[in-house]
């Protein structure tokens, strides 16, 4: 189960086909846990992949046309819910002569906010766009399984989902968002895999409640893979968290490249964080406010090594020369300007806590906003999460050291963040990406 920012919950799958069209489901829900459907989108359009991306390395760019778009409501209320979100702009009252009242309501009906007999684009101005597909990426990696050979998993991942309202459109991608994997080849057991491979607009899944748990940070959490962020970064973290004094310390590991075997730096900060309160937006999660009081610096290539060199003296660091490998304390100078760490600082963050089912504790921290800031007031706290956490249960892995990844040549498209169901469309060939490095925010 999905949460988008806004907060939205949903589960998705994807279809794509030979001849580039492709079908995509979207289904709504109520609550955060993907139990109770409220309406499900139904999309048609093509996609047309152009070039390797020159901002996020790894990745595919591509131009994607919506033909039909159909949405299906499951109770009156999800109706209701919809129908206030078109506002009183006057396209947006000529497009809730689409969406039928509410006492003429019938239950399974589709009904067309683009297409053919559709004068306008109504599944815009109801926020209904496949703006993910404007940047693709297919990575393949072998999966430990216990008392089993490892498994091929193949995941797809797509353009990440604007926090700011609106930013749909107005923003480029950059990043990704949640993961999908292919129906072949997804990772096992998947019981959630096969309830949203067998849905339709009529029969939208019902998840099984997840196990939730008590917000407890006390431990080391990691990433369990490479992560994107916006601005063209590339990172993995691991976290620890001290119960006794709530105070924290986290390792940012930041990459070059998409499957972070290239290191350009390393940060080390540490802070203290306060008590959680219960979210009143996002249910299940738990809103804290986390203070950085101190932070590292390790420049792990010539080019970051250089530009710290000839940074402006006094904004990142004391007096002397940077060397690569070697950390220095930037805290003296109120952080590190030319990488964008600033102390002390404050974020208003929101956390949650689940079980896999395997039973590993996944720990989910707020999404980072879209345009490269920090959430540092209330107003700016997330309403989304990034890629889970995973509990050290004994040990941090050694380095934060990724599991290698094979080679993510994009030779299908794939399917979205919940199901990824069939692709197969041509192959890409092979181009040469220059990346570059982002801030930390």
């Amino acid at each position: 189960c999905e949460v988008r920012p806004g907060p939205e919950f949903l589960t998705r799958s994807y279809t794509f086909h030979p001849n580039r069209l492709f079908h995509a489901y979207q289904f709504y829900y109520e609550d955060p846990s993907c139990q109770k459907p409220a309406h499900s989108v139904l999309m048609k359009g093509k996609v047309r992949l152009r070039r390797a991306s020159w901002v996020t390395r790894g990745a595919t760019e591509a131009d994607y046309h919506l033909h039909k778009v159909g949405i299906v409501f499951h109770s009156r209320g999800a109706l209701l819910a919809v129908a206030e979100r078109l506002g009183l702009s006057q396209a947006s009252q000529d497009c809730a002569r689409r969406l039928p009242p509410a006492g003429a309501w019938l239950p399974g009906a589709v009904y067309e906010l683009l297409g053919a007999q559709a004068e306008q684009d109504c599944a815009a101005a109801l926020g209904f766009t496949m703006h993910e597909l404007s940047l693709v990426r297919v990575q393949r990696h072998l999966q430990p399984q216990p008392r089993a050979p490892s498994r091929l998993v193949e995941e797809l991942y797509l353009g990440d989902i604007h926090t700011d309202s609106g930013g749909e459109t107005a923003l480029p991608t950059h990043g990704y968002s949640a993961t999908a994997e292919r129906l072949q080849h997804h990772s096992h057991p998947c019981l959630v895999c096969g309830l949203v491979s067998h849905a339709d607009e009529h029969h939208p899944p019902v998840l099984p409640p997840p196990v939730a748990l008590a917000l407890r940070l006390q431990g080391r959490w990691v990433s369990s893979g490479c992560e994107a962020r916006p601005a063209v970064l590339f990172l993995t973290r691991l976290f620890t968290f001290h119960g006794h004094n709530r105070s924290w310390e986290g390792h940012y590991h930041h990459f070059s490249d998409p499957a972070c075997q290239q290191p350009t730096f390393t940060v080390y900060a540490t802070g203290r964080y306060t008590n959680g309160t219960p979210s009143a937006k996002v249910r299940g999660g738990t809103e804290l406010v986390f203070e950085v009081t101190r932070a590292h610096v390790t420049p792990m290539d010539q080019v970051i090594t250089a530009m710290l060199n000839f940074s402006k003296p006094g904004s990142c660091g004391g007096p002397g020369a940077w060397s690569m490998g070697t950390e220095r304390d930037v805290t003296a100078t109120n952080g590190c300007m030319p990488l964008g760490i600033r102390l002390p600082h404050v974020e208003y963050e929101l956390f949650k806590m689940e079980q896999d089912p395997r039973g590993q504790s996944l720990l989910f921290i707020g999404q980072r906003p879209t345009d490269g800031s920090s959430p540092d007031t209330p107003e700016k706290r997330p309403t989304s999460f990034q890629a889970p956490l995973v509990l050290c249960e004994k040990r941090a892995p050694r380095a934060l050291g990724l599991m290698p990844t094979l080679s993510a040549h994009v030779q299908g498209l794939a399917a979205g963040a919940s199901l990824w169901r069939k692709a197969v469309l041509p192959a890409f060939g092979k181009f040469l990406v220059l990346g570059g490095w982002g801030t930390l925010q």
